[in-house]
């Protein structure tokens, strides 16, 4: 059975490079960065959006918690609970993020320095902190980040501990990392855990009960929140994953390659349903090459030796995004992040093995070149950053001026809003959101008239559209300025 694996354990000089200091500084100057572009060019310029309010308003003061679906996770509410229990400011809370994902990128990034070369993992973090997805999502109250991070690490801490018995830091680490993964999002924690038990069974070198256990322990810590609330708010395990498989549309074979591909261009943040069409395919170019210059680290990683640490990433990038290329109809390009993650460590792999492999005479121009193509790469990502940022600014916007206007009216709390935007705009208003159908139902058209007896209620309607029956007496205000909801109308009980 290990001879059919056909990976064998890096050489101790491969496995164990020697990295002082200056590779630590090098890392930390990567991680710090990337936490300077996210302050530049994202973090102070676009409002909380609509996901980002669900999980803010779990742990914020003053600001009524919104409806909390079956399939979300509270490890974004316990990373911003700190902050949010001193202050509801949306600055601050950007740059707070901001910090923490350059430390959490130098920590994951930190892990690999026994296991490669300290060029591989510096470049590979430049490689993934350039990627517009990464940078948008850095100072954002979102979880998929949290996961690449966590992704990232686990898997160097678990192919640091099979190879190495006494790297007791790397055993430790690997269960911190994988309950991490669980808590910002149990579903892809599984997905992850797949191949590492996988290899833990079938390389024979690598079959160790401490793995298996710090693993189960891991998972079983990360996920021990989501359990509990199973049972107390949807009646068991089986009947919360039956809720969140309904949300998600169903579980089972949709092909979303094409829709992720039409995430590419930084336009759509969540293409649900996916029928757009396909704009900026230049955009898209990267996204072609990256089997291929998996493939091509693969082979440098073989020449230098040390093909596990990239084959095995590149099995856990696959592993993990297969429900979201497969099994899912809609897509948004932060569903990959752990992917890209995992996969730039092979590519970078790849581009330091074409410096160093090249005769002395031609190195300086490899280099150039190497270092060209990166640049054109940050340069052509940070396009998209620009129109994500221009688009999402807009976007979130509206939540806030819209809230803005229903205090004008007179809607302050204790008040509830209703209706499409709900959400995002209770949370500014520092209203009570609810539905009285669809994914995030948590009330009825009674409970509804019942509370606007004795506080503000108001319901929200998209342009071209009727209020519900029972608001269909209210007084209507048109919601004008707004730039990416124009049309909206407020309808207000006529006291």
């Amino acid at each position: 059975m290990d001879t059919a694996w056909r990976i064998r354990p890096p050489q101790p000089q491969a496995r164990r490079p020697r990295v002082g200091k200056g590779g630590l500084a090098c890392l930390a100057a990567v991680a710090a960065a990337f936490t300077v572009a996210q302050l530049l060019f994202v973090a102070l310029r676009v409002d909380l959006g609509w996901d980002e309010t669900v999980y803010v308003s779990q742990v914020t003061p003053h600001i009524p918690a919104a409806f909390f679906s079956a399939p979300r996770a509270r490890g974004v509410p316990v990373l911003v609970a700190p902050l949010a229990a001193l202050t509801s400011s949306t600055h601050a809370l950007r740059v707070y993020l901001a910090v923490l994902s350059g430390v959490g990128l130098f920590l994951a990034l930190a892990v690999w320095r026994k296991l490669l070369p300290t060029p591989v993992p510096a470049l590979a973090g430049v490689l993934f902190a350039g990627l517009w997805t990464t940078q948008l999502y850095g100072p954002q109250a979102m979880p998929n980040l949290w996961v690449a991070f966590g992704a990232l690490a686990a898997v160097g801490c678990f192919l640091r501990a099979a190879t190495d018995r006494a790297d007791r830091r790397a055993l430790a680490g690997l269960g911190l990392a994988l309950a991490v993964v669980t808590l910002f999002r149990p579903a892809d924690a599984a997905w992850l855990a797949l191949p590492l038990a996988a290899a833990t069974v079938w390389v024979r070198r690598w079959r160790r009960s401490a793995l298996f256990a710090v693993m189960a322990a891991g998972l079983a810590l990360g996920g021990a929140q989501w359990v509990v609330e199973a049972y107390t708010s949807y009646g068991g395990i089986a009947a919360r994953l039956h809720r969140s498989n309904a949300i998600e549309g169903g579980i089972g074979w949709h092909l979303a390659v094409d829709d992720q591909l039409r995430t590419l261009d930084g336009s759509d943040e969540l293409c649900r349903p996916c029928d757009v069409p396909w704009r900026h395919h230049a955009d898209a170019i990267w996204w072609f090459l990256l089997p291929v210059l998996t493939a091509a680290g693969l082979a440098a990683a073989t020449r230098a030796r040390r093909l596990t640490t990239a084959l095995f990433p590149a099995l856990c990038a696959i592993c993990v995004s297969v429900p979201y290329l497969f099994l899912i109809d809609y897509a948004a390009p932060r569903f990959l992040l752990p992917a890209y993650a995992l996969l730039s460590l092979p590519i970078a792999d790849f581009l330091t093995h074409l410096v160093t492999a090249a005769r002395p005479a031609w190195r300086p121009a490899t280099t150039t070149l190497v270092a060209a193509l990166v640049v054109v790469q940050l340069l052509g990502q940070h396009l998209v950053l620009t129109r994500a940022v221009h688009i999402a600014a807009a976007t979130n916007a509206d939540y806030a001026r819209i809230a803005t206007d229903l205090q004008a009216l007179g809607v302050r709390q204790p008040c509830l809003i209703t209706g499409r935007l709900a959400t995002p705009v209770a949370y500014h208003a520092h209203c009570t959101s609810a539905q009285t159908h669809g994914h995030n139902a948590d009330t009825t058209r009674g409970q509804i008239l019942s509370i606007a007896q004795r506080e503000q209620v108001a319901v929200l309607v998209r342009p071209h559209h009727h209020p519900p029956h029972y608001a269909r007496t209210w007084t209507p205000y048109p919601l004008r300025g707004l730039r990416e909801h124009a049309g909206y109308h407020v309808y207000l009980p006529p006291h």
